[in-house]
């Protein structure tokens, strides 16, 4: 009976965190994966409140030829547009409080130290950003482990940990059943 115990509270326990963590990553805090690297200069008129872009952001700072390269910027709630002639296309600022773009660095751009430009769609102001352009194309290891498990994977890893409690549980069961009879 203490077995049988155990093994509903260990079912119950796998459940209810197989069940919870779908929750936990469908709300993932920060959209960059870390935080700013912190280098080059900040633009715009220093408000977040649509008056603008500001607090512009590169994620990573320093980037290869053909790799790609996140931008942030606060303040242009409607969306907005983020370009560096000669480096990478004119590419669209996702809306919000804090837009999100990536770009990717044309394979025939300059090395050296550059500047990105960001505007909002409701603003003629024009806020820029340093960033610099490193020779050679960088690593392609592939996505590897950088990236955790989807939604749909920790779900059918969950439900295949609650199927082999249950299994071991049912096993647990049956070899214990003939003792019993002969007690």
């Amino acid at each position: 009976m203490r077995v049988l115990r155990a093994l509903t509270v260990a079912a119950a326990a796998v459940v209810a965190v197989g069940l919870s963590t779908p929750f936990a990553a469908a709300n993932p805090s920060d959209p960059l994966g870390g935080s700013p690297s912190g280098q080059g200069g900040n633009g715009g008129n220093g408000g977040n409140n649509g008056n603008g872009p500001s607090n512009v952001t590169v994620n990573p700072y320093s980037v290869h030829q053909g790799s790609t390269m996140q931008v942030s910027a606060a303040g242009c709630r409607h969306g907005g547009t983020v370009w560096s002639a000669g480096n990478f296309p004119q590419t669209n600022l996702s809306a919000g409080s804090i837009g999100f773009a990536t770009v990717r660095i044309f394979n025939h751009a300059s090395p050296g130290n550059h500047t990105l430009s960001v505007k909002c769609h409701d603003n003629s102001l024009v806020a820029t950003h340093r960033f610099t352009i490193l020779r050679g194309n960088g690593a392609q290891g592939g996505i590897g482990g950088s990236l955790g498990p989807s939604t749909a994977e920790t779900a059918i890893g969950s439900g295949l940990v609650g199927a082999a409690a249950l299994g071991a549980g049912v096993h647990v069961m049956r070899r214990r059943r003939p003792l019993r009879g002969r007690a």
